[in-house]
């Protein structure tokens, strides 16, 4: 159904599979769309244009023109890489993404006032791994700033949608963020889910083995007391056996 009040929208975007449901939920209301590529903490290079270049294709296929902002690393670094840390702290990992979203949010805002846009949105609230929060916060304050409506969305109900949708169109699907210290925290989380899975799963082995251990046990103490039943009936039949000969021989 459409709004009555369709807008031309820039619409941040960090990558391709995360802009599937933005862009199927903006047009579904009306909207005017066009894609904005504004992502310098993408590192390394090579990876930054992969995730480009994935946009692109699939944006050519819905007729979206897709506006590329410059790729200046070195700022990022001055702004959000000094904040951030590789040691996995909380509370400086937030402060390090707020600080690049804020720069972020702020390159794409002068683009859309620039260019008469009405509002701008982003996809990243789709990832429910990025600070939902602060993302809104940090880009109502970028699009006021810059006389731009903020069109925020919570689009993390369809992140499992964006998912199956990426996978089914064969779409290059990244394993971190974006920045150096998000592909470390990635990293070492996959290998702590690794290390954890696989402590389960010896945990689990250990439990099957002590029960098989504990069924054997059983089976042994059961096939033990068969044995000494057996025994002790065999002695009851020797016993009877010799009372009768004895019997026999006395008459």
């Amino acid at each position: 159904k459409e709004r009555a009040n369709p807008m031309k929208i820039l619409l941040h975007a960090c990558c391709g599979p995360c802009s599937l449901e933005p862009v199927r939920l903006l047009r579904a209301a009306g909207h005017d769309l066009t894609i904005a590529y504004m992502n310098s903490n993408i590192a390394p290079a090579d990876e930054y244009a992969r995730r480009l270049s994935t946009l692109r294709a699939w944006a050519a296929g819905e007729q979206l023109d897709v506006l590329e902002g410059a790729y200046d690393p070195a700022a990022w670094e001055a702004c959000a890489g000094r904040v951030g840390t590789a040691e996995g702290d909380p509370a400086r990992r937030k402060a390090r993404c707020r600080a690049c979203y804020r720069l972020r949010f702020e390159e794409a805002s002068a683009l859309a006032a620039e260019q008469g846009f009405d509002a701008l949105g982003t996809t990243l609230s789709v990832s429910p791994y990025q600070y939902t929060d602060v993302i809104r916060e940090e880009l109502e304050r970028a699009a006021s700033a810059a006389g731009v409506q903020p069109l925020f969305e919570d689009y993390r109900p369809f992140y499992d949608e964006a998912t199956h949708r990426s996978r089914e169109m064969g779409m290059y699907r990244q394993n971190y963020c974006g920045c150096r210290f998000s592909d470390v925290e990635a990293a070492t989380e996959r290998a702590e889910r690794k290390a954890q899975r696989a402590a389960a799963r010896e945990a689990e082995a250990a439990a099957h083995a002590e029960e098989r251990a504990a069924a054997e046990t059983a089976r042994a103490a059961k096939k033990a007391e068969r044995a000494a039943y057996d025994a002790k009936q065999a002695r009851k039949r020797a016993v009877l056996k010799a009372l009768r000969e004895q019997e026999r021989d006395g008459k």
